[in-house]
């Protein structure tokens, strides 16, 4: 079996200030160890985030379809 985590390399120009700023998030008085970590956790985050948007959309195209549920979250509770 194929390792799934296979990794592959990214090379970016980044201004100097920018540059700077990752330097400063990946050192010993952060939680970061390396560049390649923080611009990792950031990707992970921005992923994240996308997936929120997406879920909210979709909610708001339900609710404007009258794909809803009237009752409260303790509705379903009682259900069961």
């Amino acid at each position: 079996m194929r390792n799934a985590f296979v990794s592959s390399s990214l090379n970016i120009q980044l201004t100097d200030a920018l540059r700077k700023y990752v330097n400063e998030r990946a050192s010993d008085d952060d939680i970061y160890a390396t560049p390649s970590e923080y611009i990792r956790d950031l990707i992970r985050q921005d992923m994240q985030d996308r997936a929120i948007a997406l879920n909210i959309l979709e909610g708001l195209d339900d609710v404007k379809h009258g794909r809803f549920f009237s009752g409260t979250i303790l509705d379903f509770k009682d259900d069961g």
